[in-house]
């Protein structure tokens, strides 16, 4: 039997990062290992990331799990048949919730003779934390967005608690704390996915364990306009410098300049990617708060005459606003890395569509 590992988390939780380093961790453990993205759009940083650290690495695109499962089955299918797998880690669209309804109790019913399903896990970090931590406070004082990150922990059968790095002990015991109080159906794992450090207890959780399959009461409506919040970008350029160019610096000054942008104009951004593949060297930065610097996932510091560019971006502001200011910040990182980026398609931001789920089954 396939082994299938569903994460949802909120936008900026780290959860392609958690793949990587879970894939590792199983690899070691002797599993066949492949990644499975998702995105409401197509051209996926998160894609080229996984293929840079994992032989076996599918897509869906244009649609949550919940809205496109059939083509979630095809692509494990086709994982499975291809590469001779036996786990596959599935990494669910930022802003989808309600999988145990519409992935997990799915996938057991109708295919639970190829797939034994382990617990929905949701990846949480510190700060999104905090941002949103109205969400465990009473309904009517919540936020949209922060209904729907409430309920993408509800229904979780393991939380996991990302980048304990950035904590010390104190601060470590608050959270996970009171994230088992406020959800004591789920067991909580504290890991960083950038160290290594707890990446085995989340393995450890999945366990054999197919997990509850508890259906949340959720309303679809504040779901939905939780996700039209957000301006979802996805956009691809080819870069060139006769002279060469640094790709960390692009990467750097263009999600610097848009950092910028979002905090001058009060934007919320959910996340900010960049991709940078110059042959096989990869450089991959991400932003998940307006004012703060990028982080570098893995950075090529040394100069390349061309380059294909991703650039992925979710912010709550108009999606025009995002397509200019995604113009600009491609201006500013040509100026600062002395090179010329060309567009591949026109700027084409968008909201999320309202969910419509293909099943939506009990436990």
């Amino acid at each position: 039997m396939i082994r299938f590992i569903a994460l949802s988390g909120f936008l900026g939780a780290g959860k392609t990062t958690t793949l990587m380093a879970a894939a590792r961790t199983l690899e070691e453990q002797g599993r066949r290992v492949a990644v499975i993205t998702n995105d409401q759009g197509a051209d996926l940083v998160d894609t080229q990331l996984a293929q840079s650290h994992v032989d076996r690495v599918g897509e869906v695109t244009g649609g949550c799990f919940c809205c496109r499962f059939e083509d979630l089955v095809s692509v494990a299918r086709t994982l499975v048949d291809d590469g001779n797998v036996d786990t596959l880690l599935a990494e669910s669209v930022g802003s989808c919730t309600d999988l145990q309804a519409t992935v997990v109790n799915p996938m057991k019913r109708y295919y639970g003779d190829e797939f034994t399903v382990a617990p929905l896990t949701t990846v949480v970090e510190p700060d999104r934390h905090r941002a949103l931590a109205t969400a465990l406070r009473l309904e009517d004082t919540e936020s949209d967005l922060s209904y729907l990150f409430g309920k993408q922990l509800e229904e979780a059968d393991v939380i996991a608690l990302n980048k304990i790095d950035t904590l010390v002990q104190a601060e470590r015991r608050e959270i996970t704390g009171r994230l088992a109080q406020r959800y004591p159906q789920a067991k909580i794992v504290a890991y960083s996915a950038a160290t290594a450090e707890g990446i085995t207890d989340l393995v450890d959780a999945w366990g054999n364990d197919t997990g509850s399959g508890a259906v949340l009461e959720i309303d679809y409506d504040r779901y939905a306009n939780a996700e039209a919040q957000l301006a979802w970008l996805n956009q691809r350029f080819s870069s060139s410098s006769p002279q060469g160019f640094v790709p960390q610096t692009w990467a750097t000054a263009a999600l610097m300049h848009l950092s910028a942008r979002a905090a001058t104009k009060g934007w919320t951004i959910g996340h900010a990617k960049v991709s940078v593949r110059s042959g096989t060297a990869l450089t991959k930065l991400s932003l998940i708060s307006a004012g703060a610097d990028p982080v570098a996932n893995t950075a090529q510091t040394e100069p390349v005459h061309s380059a294909d560019i991703q650039f992925n971006a979710r912010v709550v502001c108009d999606p025009t606003d995002l397509d200019a200011a995604v113009q600009d910040a491609v201006r500013a990182a040509d100026d600062a890395a002395a090179c010329i980026s060309v567009p591949l398609a026109a700027p084409t931001a968008f909201r999320p569509g309202y969910p419509v789920p293909v099943h939506r089954i009990q436990a």
